[in-house]
């Protein structure tokens, strides 16, 4: 079994287009990187962070006793949508393209937090870190089948084990990790074989599941995401990854959720997998492809459900999902020809 260096690595929708929730029943249940990006973007918008502070990934990390990596996240996050920018120097100014820099001491009230913030305390202790788990492991299954050390994890974290179990036993259910003979956690490798066969089980249970939910689905929601498909198409590729995968999670999770059988539903469950790598590589790991990726697809798929046509948006789908195996195929080879393989202290 091939193994990574041992070196040790530091809901609310938070896409733009996204429904409004209630602030803080959806910071509790944001990822770290997306409560980082929601105060950020608010500080900078309310003058707290003046136009053109640097900001710099270690001392956000500092100020709000977080890792680097989700502050990493959201600073390109924010970058994606203007509200950051780069410049010539080290880190990042606040405010868009071409603002000078001013180097401006920062402080947790610019931030508008308390002087003794723990940005992390407002999630649920599993969610802390789970995007940083799940993002290293989904890339990790590309290579192949590694061991997680459930030990090592928490001293990585600083976390109980009953964080770490609560994280692993989610990324279990969604078919990224499960037990070996000796029942320790290993990734369960994401190769063309097992994309191809997922997709197959997506192909004969997805479009059941989509057919008998448009009959009990909402269609002022399946209206919003048609619009919310059409304002991403016309920002493309300056979408989020986080309303990426918003957008994906609106037909194949929320609108099948609809479905009355679960059976059908649970069979699925183990297939996010696949989304969930495509929620951590596209543009990041792999370019945003030129041409939309899904979009139009889904919003086909979409309008016949709102139509009231069953039958014909189970046959869109089913063709969506034979492109998208193709497409995911090469994404995940694309990975494992240009990305490093990630250095995790946790994984033997």
């Amino acid at each position: 079994m091939p193994s990574p260096s041992t070196a040790a690595r530091q809901d609310k929708r938070t896409a733009p287009f996204a429904l409004t929730q209630d602030a803080d029943e959806a910071q509790r249940h944001a990822p770290i990187y997306a409560v980082i990006v929601d105060l950020l973007r608010k500080a900078i918008v309310e003058g707290s962070l003046e136009q053109g502070t640097v900001l710099l990934e270690g001392h956000v990390a500092e100020i709000l006793r977080s890792t680097r990596s989700p502050v990493r996240q959201a600073l390109r996050e924010l970058e994606a949508d203007g509200v950051v920018s780069r410049f010539e120097g080290r880190g990042f100014v606040a405010g868009p393209a071409g603002t000078a820099p001013r180097r401006i001491p920062l402080d947790p009230a610019m931030l508008g937090v308390d002087s003794e913030p723990d940005v992390a305390r407002k999630t649920l202790g599993w969610e802390v870190i789970y995007d940083e788990v799940e993002r290293d492991l989904v890339h990790l299954s590309v290579f192949g089948r590694y061991r997680v050390n459930e030990i090592e994890l928490a001293r990585h974290f600083n976390v109980g084990r009953t964080v770490v179990r609560d994280v692993l036993l989610r990324l279990e259910s969604l078919g990224i990790l499960e037990k070996d003979e000796r029942l320790r956690w290993v990734i369960t490798p994401l190769d063309a074989k097992r994309i191809h066969d997922l997709y197959e089980l997506r192909s004969l249970v997805e479009p059941a599941a989509l057919r008998a939910a448009i009959g009990h689905a909402n269609r002022v929601e399946i209206e919003r995401m048609i619009g919310d498909l059409h304002k991403a198409q016309r920002v493309y590729p300056k979408v989020s990854r986080t309303a990426m995968d918003n957008l994906e999670h609106d037909l194949h999770v929320q609108l099948l959720s609809q479905c009355p059988n679960k059976e059908l539903l649970g069979s699925l469950q183990r297939t996010r997998c696949i989304l969930t790598l495509s929620k951590h590589v596209l543009g990041v790991s792999t370019p945003m492809p030129e041409a939309d990726p899904f979009m139009s697809e889904h919003i086909a798929v979409l309008q016949a459900a709102a139509d009231g046509a069953p039958r014909k948006a189970a046959d869109l789908l089913r063709d969506h999902l034979e492109l998208s195996c193709e497409k995911v195929t090469r994404r995940a080879e694309l990975v494992r020809e240009t990305f490093a393989l990630p250095e995790v202290s946790y994984i033997a």
